[in-house]
């Protein structure tokens, strides 16, 4: 009895450690290599910023009324402060269909970024959330964001309510759903999706493989 007491003992370590190697080298495998590509090449169409010839992109999809998304905004922006001789950001609207403002939120960023004010609006948006993220209609305060950044108010009201931007939102969800994105925010490194960097210096060590993966 004492025999096979110790022989499941054994057998219980045994599965231990295995479990255990394969929790490690999922945490120290590199996000890098999940092999889902992004759906389709960054260009000019997108909003970009940072040095165009840096040798990493980093894309989100991300909603403006997403709690994650404004959980991830202050660390995406102290990574982008950090890196930005060495990486470019894009952002693609991707309005999740549970946040009622998250629609009119993406068309105040377009509307902005059709005066190149996209990234003034994309903080304004993401720091000010609880602002206007349970207002039943928050078109006042965006447009209060669009004053403060300057715009031309009468371009800003007709880019926001125009079909072309709904028309560029709804195709920007419906290329990310096909990619078979569904939650925000969602980041591609490279061109290749990530799994969610879970802390500042996990994307740093994100964004420095890629950029060592790229030199000659």
């Amino acid at each position: 009895m004492k025999r096979i007491f110790t022989w499941l003992i054994f057998i219980i370590i045994i599965i231990l450690i295995v479990v255990g190697m394969i929790a490690a080298s999922k945490k120290h495998t590199s996000s890098t290599e999940v092999a889902i590509p992004l759906p389709t090449p960054v260009t000019s169409a997108d909003f970009i910023r940072g040095n165009p010839n840096a040798p990493v992109t980093i894309v989100e999809y991300g909603d403006f009324q997403c709690p994650a998304c404004q959980a991830y905004y202050p660390v995406v922006e102290q990574v982008f402060a950090a890196a930005s001789s060495t990486v470019r950001m894009a952002f693609r609207e991707f309005p999740l269909p549970q946040h009622a403002d998250a629609i009119p939120a993406a068309k105040a960023a377009e509307a902005a970024g059709n005066q190149g004010k996209f990234w003034g609006m994309y903080s304004l948006l993401y720091e000010n959330g609880s602002d206007w993220d349970s207002l039943s209609d928050p078109t006042s305060v965006f447009q209060g964001y669009a004053q403060k950044l300057g715009l031309d108010m009468t371009k800003f009201n007709a880019d926001m309510n125009s079909t072309t931007t709904a028309a560029k939102i709804q195709n920007s969800i419906d290329v990310g759903t096909k990619a078979g994105i569904d939650a925000t925010p969602t980041f591609f490194i490279n061109g290749y999706r990530i799994e969610n960097p879970e802390s500042y210096d996990e994307f740093i060590k994100d964004i420095q493989s890629a950029a060592s993966s790229t030199t000659p």
